[in-house]
């Protein structure tokens, strides 16, 4: 029987990491037997662990969120900027927001801009309504919204900016962001 102890972090209010640090061994024959680290050993593992599962928020631009205000992006993982995303995976996009207007619906709409052309990109789940936000969408409400975006194993290798919109009811943006990523 292992029993496990664990450090939680929270990190920009919501985003929680875990790392266990130390564990007891129990055999059946025997009293517990505990493998224990050192202070300093504890504190790099604990960073190290932490490097690896926790996403830092990502440096963004707004390009004219007219009906919201943006505070925070994070994409997961994402251990540098611009964030290197690898073909074939699938990554998270939390983004917090500010909605200055009541909706009853949002929908996401993402592109890619290479060389100044807006090239769409996909998402599973283009309702927002179904991406963490609970609808209606209210006035003066904070928000988190959740998606995924995957990086297709067909797409090149190439430097780009993503340019990530969620709509209102009135085609307004509740945020529009934009930020690097380095497809790999």
């Amino acid at each position: 029987m292992i029993n496990r102890r664990h450090f939680d972090l929270v990190i920009h209010g919501n985003k929680r990491c875990s790392a266990v640090v130390g564990f007891t061994w129990e055999t059946a024959e025997s009293a517990s037997k505990e493998i224990n680290m050192d202070v300093p050993t504890r504190f790099f593992v604990l960073l190290c662990l932490m490097g690896l599962t926790c996403a830092a928020p990502v440096k963004f631009i707004d390009c004219g969120s007219s009906s919201g205000k943006v505070s925070i992006v994070d994409i997961s993982p994402c251990a540098v900027q611009p964030c290197q995303l690898h073909r074939g995976q699938s990554y998270s996009v939390n983004v917090t927001f500010d909605s200055a207007v009541e909706s009853q619906s949002s929908k996401a709409v993402v592109h890619g801009i290479i060389a100044g052309v807006a090239v769409p990109f996909p998402i599973p789940m283009e309702d927002g309504c179904k991406s963490g936000i609970q609808c209606p969408i209210q006035k003066q409400q904070q928000y988190h919204y959740l998606n995924s975006l995957p990086v297709k194993s067909v797409y090149p290798p190439i430097k780009l900016v993503v340019e990530w919109e969620l709509k209102d009811d009135n085609q307004k943006d509740l945020f529009c962001i934009q930020f690097p990523i380095h497809i790999l």
